[in-house]
């Protein structure tokens, strides 16, 4: 059963977070992730804190867990704080 990343952002810095999306994605790929939706939301019922989300599918959830904690990844953490405030949800 595959396993998704959501993250839910609100942007801080567009120059650091377009840095940061184009490295993050790289990271992505030995791990069999994939983006499958990226984008505004628009909130159907209740306020939602957070004006974007972005879905990354993983294979399982190891390897969704091996890519957040991967040195590559890691190493992204501070550009990514510059470029959004956010949360990261991992679903099974």
């Amino acid at each position: 059963m595959s396993t998704l990343i959501v993250v839910d952002l609100n942007p801080r810095d567009a120059e650091q977070l377009s840095t940061y999306s184009a490295l993050a994605a790289k990271t992505l790929l030995p791990f069999g992730g994939e983006f499958i939706a990226k984008g505004p939301i628009e909130a159907l019922h209740g306020e939602s804190p957070f004006q974007k989300k972005v879905i990354i599918q993983f294979p399982d959830r190891s390897n969704a867990l091996a890519w957040y904690n991967s040195d590559d990844y890691q190493k992204l953490i501070p550009i990514r704080e510059l470029g959004m405030d956010s949360q990261f949800h991992l679903l099974d």
